[in-house]
C-alpha cells in the first residue's frame, strides 16, 4: 500500500513551497493567492535509514523505499465551498487520499501577503475546517435523495441513508464527520462518499527558521508538526551529504519530510517491514496489527492467497548477526504462521503455494 496525503491550506501559507521542496518537483510557488491553479501530484520516497543498514549487508542490485503521494491543491479561502477562489474546484482531487495535511502559517515574513491581512493560525484553521464541513454538507445534500431511493430496495441502502443523515446532522452542528463516534459498520456504510472531514488530519506549522524547536500549542486538539518550508526548500537544492551538514548546522536530526512522514504513519496506524536479498532491499507499508498473510498480500495477492509461512527476523537481529545466514545459525530466524502479527522492522521472506 502507498500512503496518499492531500495538502490543504489558505493561499500564501507556504503550502506549494513545502510541496515543491518535499517532492523536489518544480511546482509553482508564488507570492499571490491562487498561484496553484491545478492540482500538483508528487510521489516521494519515505526516509528510512534501516534500508541502508540492510543494503550494507545484502548488497542488493537495487534499494526500493516505501513511497508517499502528496496532492497539492489551490489554496482554500472563506466561501470556497460556495465557489469563492479556486480551491473548491480541486477538492475532488483529495477525496480519495488517506489523510489531509493542513499547512498553517506561523512564519512572519512581511513580504508574503496573508490573504486575510494578518497571521492568525487559529482563525486560519477554523476557516479551513468550515469549508471542508460545508463541502461535505454539499456532498450529502446531493447524495441523500439517491440514497432514499436505494433505501427502498435493500437493507444496505437503508443503513447508508441512516448514517448519511446522522452525519449531515453533525456537520450542520459544526462537527467533523470523524468526531461523530461512528462505529466500523457506520464508517463502512458511507465510505464511498469519501467525505473530507472523515479523513485523519495532520497539521503542519510552517514556522520561521529560528522557531523549529519552539513548543507550539495544540491545534484543534492535535499537536502540529513544526516545519520551515524555507529550510526544506534549501535542503532540496543540496546533495545528500550537504543536506546532512546543513541539518546539523541547524541543530536538526532529520528533515521536515522525515518528521511529516513519521507523524503521518503514526496518525494512520502504519508501519514498515522489509524484504532483503541480492535482487533488492525493499520497504513495505502495512497497518499496525497486520498478520503475516496480509503483509504478504501487499507484495502480491497470490502471496496472501497461497500463504504457507514467513521466515522472519527482527531488524536488530538481522543487522547484529550479519543477515539471514547469521540469524539462522543463531536460531533467530523464526518460522511464523498465519496468525503472526507483523512487527515494525521485521525482515521477512514468504513461502507460498501458487
Amino acid at each position: 500500500m502507498s500512503l496518499s496525503i492531500g495538502i490543504v491550506g489558505l493561499p500564501n501559507v507556504g503550502k506549494s513551497t513545502l510541496f515543491t521542496a518535499l517532492t523536489n518537483k518544480g511546482g509553482l510557488a508564488a507570492n499571490y493567492p491562487f498561484a496553484t491553479i491545478e492540482p500538483n501530484v508528487g510521489i516521494v520516497p519515505v526516509p528510512d535509514a534501516r534500508l541502508d543498514a540492510l543494503a550494507a549487508i545484502d548488497h542488493p542490485a537495487k534499494i526500493v523505499p516505501a513511497t508517499v503521494e502528496f496532492v497539492d491543491i489551490a489554496g482554500l479561502v472563506e466561501g470556497a465551498s460556495k465557489g469563492e477562489g479556486l480551491g473548491n474546484q480541486f477538492l475532488a482531487n483529495i477525496r480519495e487520499t488517506d489523510a489531509i495535511c493542513e499547512v498553517v502559517r506561523f512564519f512572519s515574513d512581511p513580504d508574503v501577503v496573508h490573504v486575510n491581512g494578518k497571521v492568525n493560525p487559529t482563525s486560519d484553521v477554523e476557516t479551513i475546517k468550515t469549508e471542508l464541513i460545508l463541502a461535505d454538507i454539499g456532498t450529502l445534500d446531493k447524495a441523500i435523495p439517491r440514497l432514499e431511493k436505494e433505501a427502498k430496495r435493500d437493507k444496505a441502502g437503508a443503513k447508508k441513508l441512516e448514517v448519511a443523515k446522522k452525519v449531515l446532522e453533525g456537520l450542520n452542528e459544526g462537527h467533523r464527520a470523524r468526531t461523530l463516534g461512528l462505529d466500523e459498520d457506520e464508517q463502512a456504510a458511507i465510505y464511498d462518499l469519501h467525505l473530507l472531514t472523515m479523513k485523519p488530519i495532520l497539521y503542519i506549522a510552517n514556522v520561521d527558521e529560528d522557531a523549529l524547536d519552539v513548543d507550539l500549542a495544540e491545534i484543534d486538539g492535535c499537536a502540529p508538526v513544526p516545519i520551515s518550508a524555507k529550510v526544506e526548500a534549501d535542503l532540496a537544492e543540496l546533495d545528500p551529504e550537504e543536506a546532512k551538514e546543513y541539518l546539523e548546522a541547524m541543530g536538526l536530526s532529520e528533515s521536515g519530510l522525515a518528521r511529516l512522514v513519521r507523524e503521518a504513519y503514526k496518525l494512520l496506524g502504519l508501519q514498515s517491514y522489509f524484504t532483503s536479498g541480492e535482487t533488492e532491499t525493499r520497504a513495505w507499508t502495512i497497518p499496525i496489527g497486520a498478520k503475516a498473510p496480509q503483509a504478504a498480500g501487499v507484495i502480491h495477492s497470490d502471496f496472501e492467497r497461497g500463504f504457507i509461512k514467513a521466515e522472519t527476523a527482527s531488524f536488530t537481529d538481522y543487522v547484529d548477526l550479519g543477515g539471514e545466514v547469521g540469524c539462522r545459525n543463531a536460531g533467530k530466524l523464526r518460522q511464523e504462521g498465519k496468525e503472526y502479527v507483523v512487527q515494525d522492522g521485521d525482515v521477512m521472506h514468504f513461502k507460498f503455494n501458487v
